[in-house]
């Protein structure tokens, strides 16, 4: 790929952020409006950026693949949960509920699927759903246990089974195996309303990093937390990739989701369930800046 077509992609990026951060600072998105903008790009925007990433033919080499980054995916999911009992054992109690859920969830979802998209194309993207799986499962079993004790089995299949942008894979599953065309209208309307999920999605990260001043984000531990999250985790994945002769496309987008910054949800758990919640937003904020420097060098990397 072209350093060129890289860096309009994280301009891009950046520059939707900041105009997030502008409309929050003048008033024109307050706190209600964030809420309704983030169920409008996780309900909708981004399930149909998913289901028109499937719309391609299929073969057998697409199943094999779909195969392997489900793997990486539960590998990495693993050795994260590893990572976030090994780690972070002197940290209070506050903080370490923090550290161990970011450590395990990362923003894969909401920052990972349009920098992979935006890098790789609909295939990148498609493959980027598929490694969402075993995160999403992780999310509301381990990673809510980290502040809370868990839900039921019951409840937590219902959450996965019933996510939207599961069911997204869903029926872009059933579309790629069958092959079925859709009407010329719908697969123009599925397309132009994922079409909106970058800049939405950037824009709603943006207004996280309005009230927050960046001379009291920065931190040795947040620091810390940033460099396992953007290096060390995507960099045992790169080296596994590369020792198992993984393909180079599956290899970048596994390592790159690997190397997401914080989970945005990882505020809003705190503060609910009596974590650190300002600590995590910290985290949240530096671990994304940091990341629009990372995953230009792991691109230039891989």
């Amino acid at each position: 790929m072209e350093i060129i077509n890289l860096l309009n992609v994280i301009v891009e990026m950046f520059l939707f952020l900041i105009a997030g951060a502008v409309m929050k600072r003048v008033g024109a998105l307050n706190d209600q409006a964030k809420g309704v903008l983030s169920n409008l790009v996780l309900d909708f925007v981004m399930p149909c950026n998913i289901i028109h990433s499937f719309l391609i033919e299929f073969n057998m080499d697409i199943l094999r693949s779909f195969a392997e980054i489900l793997v990486l995916a539960i590998v990495i999911q693993i050795y994260s949960y590893i990572l976030s009992r090994v780690f972070y054992r002197r940290e209070t109690p506050a903080r370490r509920k923090v550290f161990r859920y970011i450590t395990m969830v990362s923003n894969a979802g909401f920052l990972g699927n349009p920098i992979v998209e935006g890098i790789y194309g609909a295939q990148g993207l498609m493959y980027a759903s598929i490694y969402l799986i075993p995160q999403r499962i992780v999310m509301w079993s381990a990673g809510v246990s980290c502040f809370t004790e868990a839900g039921s089995k019951k409840d937590l299949v219902k959450k996965v089974v019933t996510h939207p942008c599961i069911v997204a894979v869903y029926i872009g599953l059933i579309l790629m195996l069958t092959q079925v065309q859709l009407p010329g209208f719908l697969e123009v309307s599925i397309r132009a309303a994922g079409g909106c999920t970058t800049t939405l999605t950037m824009v709603l990260i943006g207004t996280i990093f309005a009230d927050v001043k960046l001379s009291e984000v920065v931190d040795a531990a947040v620091v810390r937390f940033t460099l396992i999250r953007l290096v060390l985790i995507p960099g045992i994945i790169f080296v596994i990739c590369r020792l198992l002769g993984v393909s180079a496309l599956l290899t970048q987008v596994s390592v790159l989701l690997a190397g997401m910054p914080a989970g945005t949800t990882s505020p809003i758990l705190a503060e609910k369930y009596h974590g650190d919640s300002i600590f995590a937003s910290k985290c949240v904020i530096f671990s994304t800046l940091m990341s629009l420097v990372s995953v230009t060098l792991w691109c230039m990397i891989l």
